[in-house]
């Protein structure tokens, strides 16, 4: 079978030929304070903050997914957060032909990539693998049935098909499992095979500052709590019931973000705003733990890893 494939190799050339030398790269879990580090490197350096986290990049939830304030936006340029609307399925194929543009126009500007999308700072780095593009009859026809028999059932049907994957995704998660298996049908080859096939980068790894903030567990997780006890203040609740208001697909990435689900049902009268706060904390510690081991399996030697940010402040004399 002929398919069509998208490669992500060729954005890299229109941005003038060659990967970005110079960029500084600041990951690590949620809640580890890298946006907080990212403006001070900007202020210092001129720079411009972009956005590698996968839940900021959508409009409505920016108390909610910790995006930058207005006040923050105002200290140094931002790109790429809130500029997708919360009911498009944003892709990390969408996310580096944005990338692409803004290094186009980055002229001598520093560019800061912040976020905590591991797969993010992986395809900017390593390149982006080839992926076919997927009839929208098939791409219907698999989200129709996540949304009717659930991400769990379709794991099972993913490892009739698929076994090797199957092994590999959790079996709550849907996006995964569905895109999985519109990729073989569409396709007749096994995902894993086309991400084999990579793209040039748009950034030099080797010519790049690359650090992850990974503070001790246990601040970690007094963080997470500070950090919604302060989203509750400034409006999180109003902000899912904003975006429950647009009517989006339930499936969608921007429905599952952290404390949309959990203050959801409190909403709906399902949970007490005590027990919605306790879940979305749960969450967000299980989310950090899962991006930490990500970060800690996937990131070669190049990347240095700090439990504070001073060390870092100090490489930039902030």
């Amino acid at each position: 079978m002929s398919v069509a494939t998208k490669d992500m190799g060729e954005t890299a050339g229109e941005t003038g030929g060659g990967a970005l030398k110079g960029a500084i790269l600041i990951a690590g879990p949620t809640a580890s304070g890298k946006s907080g580090l990212a403006l001070r490197i900007a202020a210092a350096t001129g720079g411009t903050i972009v956005n590698a986290d996968s839940m900021q990049v959508y409009g409505v939830l920016r108390v909610l997914t910790a995006r930058p304030s207005p006040e923050e936006e105002a200290q140094a340029p931002h790109v790429l957060y809130g500029h997708v609307d919360p009911a498009t399925l944003y892709s990390t194929g969408a996310w580096l032909r944005d990338v692409a543009g803004v290094i186009a126009s980055a002229r001598s500007r520093p560019l800061i990539f912040v976020g905590g999308t591991g797969l993010y700072f992986e395809a900017l780095t390593r390149g982006l693998s080839r992926m076919p593009d997927i009839p929208q009859a098939i791409r219907d026809y698999w989200r129709q049935r996540l949304a009717a028999e659930g991400a769990q059932h379709l794991h099972k049907v993913l490892r009739e098909r698929d076994e090797a994957v199957a092994e590999r995704l959790r079996q709550q998660d849907g996006q995964r499992i569905v895109r999985a298996l519109e990729v073989l049908e569409a396709s007749g080859r096994s995902i894993l095979r086309w991400q084999e096939e990579r793209g040039a980068p748009l950034v030099d790894a080797t010519a790049a500052q690359r650090f992850v903030l990974a503070p001790p567990r246990a601040e970690l997780s007094r963080n997470i709590a500070a950090r919604l006890a302060s989203m509750l203040r400034q409006g999180a609740v109003e902000e899912v019931h904003a975006l429950r208001a647009l009517d989006i697909d339930p499936q969608s990435p921007a429905m599952k973000a952290i404390g949309v689900p959990e203050l959801g049902a409190c909403l709906d009268g399902a949970m007490s705003m005590d027990e919605a706060v306790e879940a979305t904390i749960s969450a967000t510690r299980r989310y950090a733990k899962r991006q930490e081991t990500w970060m800690r399996n996937r990131f070669d030697e190049g990347w240095q890893r700090f439990e504070s940010i001073a060390p870092i402040a100090e490489k930039f004399s902030l």
